[in-house]
């Protein structure tokens, strides 16, 4: 009677996850008690599934490599450079004090050699201050590891873009479009705690 009752939980935890799996729920163990809708069968499920994991070594959750890694924090201190690639047009006789911009980071940001922003990661700023002829941009956040971190830089505007290597130094200024894929340089105004992986 007690090998029946077990087969009969097996069978029932297999049919569970074999069903989550097609709906890719398979790495959220707490749907499959939370979706019973008897106690009891919750507690049958929970406890096949747990009987079930090590038979089935090739199920993500046996997969350490699905498991969350920890994180800690780094601090970028003030004064660090982060170059950025505007990904839209900004101008003066469109854009307004706060509209927000996204980017991407073009060159690794590092702390002892460490690196803890990568190429590519994406950051999002603001239009700092729109005058007649002049704008300039600030960046404001950052999303990495899936943590949102607010960011402090100093403002930048269209003709502080990087220049390319022998490029001549009398070219007009002109600070009332920022172009898409323009490169710009941030300084943090102040330090930033950011989580990276250990």
């Amino acid at each position: 009677m007690f090998d029946s009752k077990l087969n009969h939980e097996r069978s029932l935890a297999a049919a569970v996850l074999g069903l989550l799996t097609v709906a890719g729920c398979s790495s959220q163990p707490a749907v499959i008690a939370s979706s019973q809708p008897a106690q009891a069968a919750g507690q049958a499920t929970s406890s096949a599934a747990d009987s079930a994991a090590p038979v089935n070594p090739a199920s993500p959750a046996a997969d350490s490599t699905h498991a969350p890694q920890p994180l800690h924090l780094v601090t970028l201190p003030k004064g660090t450079k982060i170059t950025a690639t505007v990904r839209q047009t900004l101008a003066t006789d469109k854009n307004h004090s706060g509209d927000p911009f996204a980017a991407s980071i073009v060159r690794p940001v590092k702390v002892d050699g460490k690196t803890v922003l990568p190429r590519g990661t994406q950051v999002t700023g603001s239009v700092y201050e729109v005058r007649k002829h002049e704008l300039k941009v600030v960046l404001d956040s950052v999303v990495i590891n899936g943590v949102y971190c607010d960011l402090s830089t100093h403002s930048r505007r269209p003709s502080d873009k990087d220049q390319p290597k022998g490029a001549g130094q009398k070219q007009k200024k002109d600070n009332s479009i920022l172009s898409a894929r323009t490169r710009l340089t941030f300084k943090l105004s102040k330090a930033v705690s950011i989580p990276v992986k250990a």
